[in-house]
């Protein structure tokens, strides 16, 4: 029996949370909080987390509380505003995740947190301006300034693809939709906002007066920040996921060929200060993601240990 205690511990501390929610009745008496653990756990590492933070009592209440500042709010009300209110939080987890699948080899979940983080990077620029990150409950009313663009559809003179006009004129109005419509704006939109604001800020050839509420020296820096947002989403290691199981392809990526993307794609990314930041030694597994990242934010965003606490705490429960 103690020799598989001691195998569930193991397994814990390698994060294999699912195994040893499976396993633990088998071993342990009374296994009803591990269970409720590991599945707490095992939602993190697999971004699948929309309301597990309320359904896990089991849990103890820091674990729950840092975990729910890296979710999105289900209700256009709901409070707290959890990855709204700042994404910080969220790239945490999502490095702490990436790292962590590097280590364990799973190249194929790692390439598709690589690019959940693509798609919200421009947001995560954003967030110093804006005083949230990205709230369609909190938007500056410039962005429906007389002369703006942004969010009208058909507007033939700006830069934004049809998908992008949609979804940015449905963020200007979701605040006041029921849950259903607010949940589905982030299932299918919200992204598509993150990009439409970079090129906004950054790459629009014809601007309108969308961006005119953030003074000009402020801009003038979002804007090198959104460029680098927009170019990793871009990069040869992002690309990836679209040789892998979860993207249109067969085929997973090797180590090898992931960290030869990763340094082309710093090569890519190293045209200003903020892209240059990816090519810092920093110790990431993929060195210089965490730099670039707080480059981006301009404020530190370093590998969270959440799930590393969370594999603690279940190796505590399976001792006692």
């Amino acid at each position: 029996m103690e020799s598989a205690r001691d195998l569930l511990v193991s397994l814990a501390r390698r994060y294999a949370f699912s195994d040893v929610g499976a396993l633990a009745p088998d071993v342990v008496e009374r296994a009803d909080e591990i269970e409720a653990v590991c599945e707490f756990g095992q939602r993190l590492l697999s971004l699948d987390a929309e309301d597990f933070a309320a359904e896990a009592r089991a849990v103890p209440p820091d674990l729950r509380r840092r975990a729910r500042a890296c979710t999105m709010p289900q209700t256009p009300r709901e409070q707290p505003r959890g990855a709204l209110e700042s994404l910080r939080p969220a790239y945490a987890l999502l490095l702490e995740v990436i790292a962590i699948r590097w280590h364990r080899r799973e190249l194929s979940p790692m390439v598709a947190a690589l690019h959940i983080a693509s798609e919200y990077l421009p947001l995560l620029a954003f967030e110093p301006v804006l005083g949230n990150a990205g709230d369609p409950a909190r938007w500056p009313a410039g962005l429906a300034a007389p002369g703006s663009r942004f969010g009208v559809i058909g507007e033939r003179e700006c830069d934004h693809t049809k998908a992008e006009q949609s979804a940015a004129n449905r963020t200007l109005r979701v605040a006041g939709e029921p849950g259903e419509g607010w949940r589905a704006y982030f299932d299918r939109q919200h992204s598509q906002v993150a990009g439409a604001l970079a090129t906004c800020v950054a790459t629009c050839r014809t601007p309108c007066s969308a961006m005119d509420w953030i003074e000009p020296a402020p801009r003038e820096h979002l804007s090198v920040r959104a460029r680098v947002a927009l170019t990793f989403a871009d990069t040869p290691l992002v690309r990836l996921r679209h040789a892998a199981p979860v993207g249109h392809g067969f085929g997973v990526p090797s180590p090898e060929e992931v960290l030869d993307a990763w340094e082309r794609s710093r090569t890519i990314l190293a045209k200003n200060e903020i892209g240059n930041a990816a090519t810092v030694d920093d110790g990431f597994p993929l060195a210089g993601l965490p730099s670039l990242f707080s480059a981006i934010a301009t404020a530190p965003t370093a590998p969270s240990t959440l799930l590393e606490d969370i594999s603690a705490h279940l190796v505590r429960l399976l001792r006692a």
